[in-house]
């Protein structure tokens, strides 16, 4: 069973977030303001936080760069909930290391959509990972820059676009963060495919991990 936390300071809406996941059964964990949300993330390790950006004390984002710098729970998807839409703000928590965004008030069918994706695409990407470790070494890859995947005869835009790839960001989370149309993305991942001589975006992310790691590339097709 997955273990979500709520950090959330509205009691009702603390309490309608729980239930539609309890009702799905997800096992779930909630703190009232961020302090205590931290708290509970570093004795619970839940599998994904959903975390609202504006609360006293310690807003989301303190929260997620809290997180983000544990080694223990660096990796654990989360996603923001916030009144907020604009792009400045969703380009602000990507860029801190959100998975994703959910506008209030949020309803049931985005929540659970949203939850179920990251998760997925977190088993998926630790499936991926774990191949290539059993295939012989770790990966240990630094995602401080996109410059050593320039070496793969890519652009430094198509670089940029495959960094937050090998990342487990979608389409969409990669156009709002590098300002450009979705569509543009998925023409920079048609480029990079071709290029590598890869088929799929979980070969492109390996390739892309073995890069950053500073390990010689294997051949993946």
């Amino acid at each position: 069973m997955n273990k979500i936390l709520i950090i959330e300071d509205q009691p009702q809406m603390r309490r309608n977030l729980a239930t539609i996941l309890e009702m799905e059964n997800f096992q779930v964990i909630a703190a009232e303001n961020g302090q205590r949300g931290l708290e509970l993330a570093r004795r619970e390790k839940p599998d994904l936080v959903i975390c609202d950006v504006m609360m006293p004390e310690l807003d989301g984002y303190g929260v997620l760069q809290a997180l983000r710098a544990e080694t223990a729970l660096a990796t654990t998807p989360f996603v923001f909930l916030t009144a907020k839409g604009d792009k400045l703000e969703l380009r602000k928590g990507m860029n801190l290391g959100a998975d994703d965004y959910l506008t209030k008030p949020v309803q049931r069918e985005d929540l659970l959509a949203a939850v179920r994706s990251r998760l997925d695409r977190r088993s998926a990407q630790k499936a991926e990972v774990e191949s290539a470790r059993s295939s012989g070494g770790g990966f240990h890859p630094d995602f401080s820059s996109p410059k050593p995947l320039e070496t793969l005869g890519l652009t430094e835009r198509e670089a940029e676009v495959l960094l937050w790839v090998a990342q487990g960001k979608s389409n969409g989370d990669v156009a709002i963060l590098l300002g450009m149309a979705e569509k543009t993305v998925k023409k920079h991942m048609g480029n990079i495919f071709e290029k590598l001589g890869l088929e799929g975006r979980n070969a492109a992310s390996v390739r892309a991990l073995e890069v950053l790691s500073q390990r010689p590339p294997s051949h993946i097709g």
